[in-house]
Parts: structure tokens; sequence; C-alpha cells
């Protein structure tokens, strides 16, 4: 039989659709049974049932235009605000008198406070007064800051109207410039990654080894590019980020430092849980914490 050409490009068409779907299928096929195979590898086959942050914002709305360090002026309200950020950078040496460890407060707040996701400071002058569950009252900025200085750098509160407690409020209020009063600042704190199953430590000692000794040590313990994780120089168990719900959701979005987001949840929060396993210091305070019985089920204490 003789084909036109018209004819002979419908033959030719037919068959390519056929040998496309064939391939298709047989592609599906395989990433269906690799995806069977890869999840049984690690444990995931059946999958877990948690709410965690795969594929969504770990923050929502958006965040104003943060100032150029450049931009500060050149006067003594200045000066302040440049000691307010050499305070949160520079923790060991502009506070060393108030710290009780070898963190500084950009090890939580991460780029001197200006990055989302990681306890920004960008509109935090506008969120104080405010009720604190952990505490069972509404505080203060100034509260605040301490709780940071008690907590998280494990050492003892600045003195009320103290040139380091006046410089760290200049300088967040500086960063705040931008920020309209009505802002709903959707964009702060540290957000929280809550699941229903039981964290897998074994798992997040595999995704420490292999995303997080680098920088932070193969104890933990830190170095010269990471703060300690845990042991005598790290947060005290009174820290937000010794609970694992924030410590994952941390991770999630800012760790390891150089490629941010490429833990999934699960590795997020089984590495949490195997960072938080581990001793930390002491908060001789505690039993003062959550005093109408609203203790979160991650409280470590």
């Amino acid at each position: 039989m003789v084909h036109t050409r018209d004819q002979s490009h419908q033959v030719l068409r037919k068959s390519w659709h056929v040998i496309t779907n064939h391939v298709i299928q047989r592609t599906r096929t395989f990433i269906c049974c690799m995806g069977i195979l890869v999840c049984g590898a690690v444990g995931l086959w059946p999958e877990p049932t948690y709410s965690g942050t795969d594929g969504t914002p770990l923050s929502s709305g958006v965040m104003p235009a943060i100032p150029s360090l450049d931009s500060i002026p050149s006067t003594s309200e200045g000066d302040r605000i440049r000691l307010g950020y050499n305070l949160v950078v520079n923790t060991q040496t502009y506070a060393k008198a108030f710290v009780g460890n070898a963190l500084t407060c950009t090890n939580c707040h991460l780029d001197a406070g200006r990055k989302v996701g990681a306890g920004t400071y960008v509109g935090v002058p506008y969120a104080y007064p405010q009720y604190k569950a952990r505490v069972g009252k509404e505080i203060s900025l100034e509260e605040r800051i301490n709780e940071c200085f008690e907590r998280s750098l494990n050492g003892k509160a600045l003195p009320p109207h103290s040139p380091e407690m006046d410089a760290i409020q200049a300088y967040m209020s500086w960063l705040s410039q931008d920020v309209p009063p009505s802002a709903n600042l959707s964009w702060l704190g540290f957000p929280l990654m809550n699941m229903t199953r039981k964290p897998d430590r074994q798992n997040g000692q595999r995704v420490f080894t292999g995303s997080c000794t680098g920088c932070h040590g193969s104890d933990g313990h830190g170095t010269m590019v990471a703060p300690p994780l845990w042991g005598p120089q790290s947060f005290n168990i009174a820290s937000g980020l010794a609970r694992v719900s924030k410590a994952a959701a941390f991770i999630k979005g800012n760790m390891p430092l150089s490629q941010p987001g490429v833990l999934s949840d699960v590795e997020a929060y089984d590495v949490a849980a195997f960072m938080n396993s581990h001793s930390r210091p002491d908060y001789a305070l505690k039993a003062f914490d959550w005093p109408k019985e609203d203790k979160p089920v991650d409280s470590p204490y």
C-alpha cells in the first residue's frame, strides 16, 4: 500500500503517541517503585501522620525592607544603635559580664536579627507588652530581652536602663523604622513544628552526622564557626530552642546555614530531638515557669 504524505504523517504521529505513552507509563511505574523502595529504606513507609511545614512557608506576612547598616546616623543615637548591633553580634565581648555560655544573640537571631523565620527583631518593639504563657503574665520588651540573657545565654539579666539594655532596644527600633504600627507582625518569632509521631533519635543522629558535624563538631560542642548545641556552654533547658517543636522549625528553615531548607520535616524533627536528648545547663527558676498549668507537651521540665 502506498501512503500519501498526510497519511504517512498520521501513521508517524500515532506511532509516536503509542511509544510516548508507553515510556510515560513505564517511567511512572519506575518512579512509584523507587519511591516505595526509598521510603521503605528510611523507615517512612507507610507515610507518618503529622502536621509539618513541607511545602509551606515557616512564617506569613511580608516583612518591610530592612535598613542598611551603612545608614545608621553619625549621631549620639547612631552610636547607641551601633552599640546595640555589636551587643547582638559580639555578645561575648560587649556583654561578657552577663553571659554564662559560649553563645551570642545572633546564634539564634540570625543575621543580627534581620532574617525572617529566625527570630528577627524587625517589628519587635511593636509586639510588646505581650502576654507570655511561660511566665503567666504580660511582659515588657526589657523583660523579654532579659529572658534571652537568662535562658538562651544562660547568664544574668541586664540592669534596667543600662547602656546595654538601651542600646539593644535602640537597635531593634532602628531596624523597625519602616514597620507600620498597625502591622500584624506575622513574620515574628520562631514558628512551631508539631508532629503526632514520636521522634526517631537514631535517624536524628544520622542526620546530625551527615549535615551538622562539619560546623557544630562531632560532639555537638561547637567549633570556631558554629555554636555548641548541647553541653555546659550551650543554651539552658528553659530556652525556647530546648523545646523540640521550636528547634525543629528553626532547623527546618535555617539549617544547614549554607543550604537552609534542604532538610525534610522528618529530618528536622528527628535531629532536633537528637540534639535535645543531650544534657545542657539547668535553670534555677524553672519551678516558676508555666504557673497556669498550660505547659506544652515538649517542655523539657
